[in-house]
């Protein structure tokens, strides 16, 4: 009996050391593995969170784990600024004054849009639209002020639209994914219903997506080649016979002023003797009221 009962006490020590050692050793693991690990996901993301270089792909984790990837539609867009200028310019000879505009033209890479010339009694003008990289802008202008003539007036703008570029941009690269993913749905549309909707859809952004692409290019036009308007003016001498008209010429050309204005009088009544016609009858109908009236 004596012998049962210390057999009995021995398993049962062995059995405390046992499960002792066993809760020390998970212990021990559990903190390695705590000290091993690595960060979670959510705060590796955030310290270790750099800008996205342009067309990257970013992932976003929830709070659930999962991980999602989207783009980044947005591509870093320089500065848009687009200068305009309208300058006068009086010179001494036309002609001179064309060859020295051609030859700065070419010097700064420029050319003519648009060019009209008008040749009357008191001046000759010719109106340039010129168009010049922008980085020429300068340049060109400070061209023709310092040599071509003298300068009556001049002014510069400059128009930053860089926020409206990039606007436009951003608008147009979320349709251009709308309209993937309306294709994708024409694709598996059950119903003609559904694939008339979806291709209404379709055509509008298509639509939208060439206005914005339009507007982009007229942007870029802009920006990357300037505006200036530049008149050249050039006022005529006037001759000794023009210039010293004496008192008789003045009455002579008084006079016929006076009978060309009484005779454009004259025809413009003339003009009206339709309306002459109707007179008769309202004199009669006017008569025979006034008869009537004095007989009651």
């Amino acid at each position: 009996m004596k012998n049962i009962l210390l057999l009995l006490f021995c398993l049962i020590l062995f059995n405390c050391n046992k499960s002792e050692l066993d809760k020390n050793s998970l212990n021990v693991d559990m903190v390695d593995a705590k000290e091993e690990a690595p960060p979670p996901p959510m705060e590796a993301a955030v310290s270790n969170k750099a800008p996205l270089p342009p067309n990257s792909i970013s992932e976003n984790i929830d709070s659930n784990g999962n991980t999602s990837r989207t783009h980044s539609s947005t591509d870093t867009i320089s500065k848009k600024i687009i200068k305009n200028g309208d300058m006068k310019i009086q010179v001494g000879d036309i002609k001179k004054a064309q060859t020295q505009v051609n030859d700065i033209l070419k010097k700064n890479n420029a050319y003519i849009q648009k060019e009209n010339f008008q040749n009357t009694d008191m001046d000759e003008n010719i109106d340039l639209i010129i168009r010049v990289p922008h980085k020429s802008f300068d340049a060109l202008v400070n061209s023709f002020s310092d040599g071509v003539g003298s300068v009556l007036s001049k002014n510069i703008s400059s128009d930053d639209v860089t926020e409206e570029y990039t606007d436009i941009s951003i608008k147009l690269a979320n349709k251009k994914i709308y309209l993937e993913k309306y294709r994708d749905m024409l694709k598996g549309a059950a119903t003609t219903k559904d694939m008339i909707e979806i291709q209404e859809k379709i055509r509008e952004l298509e639509d939208e997506i060439d206005v914005a692409e339009g507007r982009l290019r007229f942007i870029d036009d802009r920006v990357n080649y300037s505006t200036l308007n530049l008149n050249l003016y050039k006022e005529k001498v006037r001759s000794s016979a023009t210039s010293k008209i004496g008192f008789g010429s003045r009455f002579v050309d008084s006079l016929t002023e006076g009978w060309n204005s009484f005779v454009g009088f004259f025809l413009g009544i003339i003009s009206f003797w339709p309306f002459l016609l109707l007179l008769p009858v309202i004199a009669f109908i006017w008569r025979k009221w006034k008869v009537r009236n004095s007989s009651k």
